[in-house]
């Protein structure tokens, strides 16, 4: 009789479903953004905002399933006219052909396509990478250390990871629901009706089950039949937590330099205790995130850049002739709806979390083009008049800045 292998299991699921679904004709409508490898994060957060885009730039998608992420980035290169390779990698053909359909759909020429296994990238002959995105991948993995081992194999001395994990604490009623379908659908049983059965069992779990108290898992939902099966039916899934993350990172010689969103995992958002949130906030960034993951509870995921260098490679804003960048905003509807006196304010996931904005954030924020620096904003809010001393201008920034950064709204470049 043969046996098959966890990753056989788990290729054989993408080939019957890839995931997320995705059709190529709605790449005429939108580009579907997000993170990590959004270009402005990876350039903010692995290349301290000095990335040239006058020079080539090789990525890696490994694992890019049904491609949302080299999309997004072979889109955003071919913007930038950045002469740039995207090379995709996932063990799916049935997921690869959907990428491939959508890049086709887009004009994009700057994908290289591979199918195969992201285990096997130490001995493969393609070169090594600036940047290596591996999304919602390495959790799938019976060893996911050695994953993110052979990743880093294959990354520049320089170069840096964007990669989503599962997080223990938000996926909270999923793994006990993943062993009673273990028991009422194996995976000997037809892949429609474990899918049928999942249902049935959802329907009728009780008030006090965790996955049903969990109000935030909504792949089963939104997802579809692929969604449901990536959430509950998946043959070989787990989930981790910040030291765990920190652990493996350095395990394979790198080093977390980012959370996302950066507020999310600062103890002081969720701790209205003024003493303990100072002790908190005072840790290393790794201990710090972990003390936030756990007084939160709810982080379904965990998003995070690493790097090996040993210098900093974030953007910091303490230097004027940084360039502040809005993600995906426009400039002037957000200067419009920041009111004087009015809170900045995000749902985190069912906490409410607010931030006070400094006065000049309306005439800042209407003056970020993605071209001015600091100083030239400064310069040109003094020409409309009424501007305070530089000292209280820079603080007002600069606290607009970290508010802003933490829901991952402003970041900042650099001109190269």
């Amino acid at each position: 009789m043969t046996v098959n292998s966890p990753m056989d299991d788990v290729r054989a699921q993408y080939e019957a479903l890839p995931y997320p679904p995705r059709d190529p004709r709605d790449e005429a409508i939108r580009l579907i953004t997000g993170t990590p490898s959004h270009i402005l994060e990876v350039n903010h957060y692995l290349f301290a905002g000095r990335l040239n885009f006058n020079r080539p730039f090789r990525a890696l998608v490994a694992g890019g399933g049904t491609g949302d992420s080299c999309i997004m980035m072979a889109q955003q290169l071919a913007d930038r006219r950045c002469p740039g390779e995207i090379v995709y990698l996932d063990i799916s053909t049935a997921s690869r052909a959907v990428c491939e359909a959508r890049a086709k759909a887009r004009g994009l020429r700057n994908i290289t396509f591979l199918t195969g296994s992201l285990l096997d990238l130490p001995t493969m002959p393609i070169g090594a990478f600036d940047y290596i995105d591996c999304t919602g991948v390495l959790h799938h993995l019976p060893d996911p250390a050695a994953g993110m081992r052979a990743l880093a194999t294959v990354l520049q001395p320089e170069g840096g990871m964007g990669v989503m994990l599962y997080g223990e604490y938000g996926r909270s009623g999923v793994y006990p629901l993943q062993e009673l379908l273990r028991t009422l659908a194996p995976l000997s049983m037809a892949l429609e009706d474990r899918i049928a059965m999942a249902k049935r069992l959802i329907r009728f779990l009780p008030t006090t089950n965790l996955f049903r108290r969990n109000p935030y898992l909504n792949d089963h939902v939104t997802g579809g039949d692929a969604g449901l099966y990536d959430l509950l039916l998946h043959s070989c899934d787990r989930a981790f937590t910040v030291p765990q993350i920190g652990s493996m990172a350095q395990e394979a010689g790198l080093r977390v330099v980012a959370f996302l969103e950066p507020v999310r995992y600062e103890p002081a958002t969720y701790m209205s205790d003024p003493i303990i949130a100072r002790q908190a906030s005072s840790l290393p960034l790794v201990e710090r995130a972990a003390f936030a993951e756990r007084l939160a509870g709810n982080l379904r995921t965990h998003v995070f850049y690493a790097t090996r260098a040993g210098f900093d490679t974030v953007a910091r804003p303490e230097d004027t002739s940084a360039i502040p960048v809005l993600r995906e905003m426009d400039p002037q509807k957000l200067a419009a709806g920041l009111q004087p006196g009015t809170p900045l304010i995000a749902n985190l996931d069912g906490f409410p979390w607010r931030a006070q904005l400094p006065a000049l954030a309306p005439r800042i924020v209407g003056q970020i083009d993605g071209r001015r620096t600091v100083a030239e904003i400064y310069t040109s809010l003094g020409a409309q008049g009424g501007l305070p001393q530089w000292e209280d201008f820079y603080a007002q920034f600069e606290d607009l800045y970290v508010k802003l950064n933490g829901v991952n709204h402003l970041l900042l470049r650099f001109r190269t």
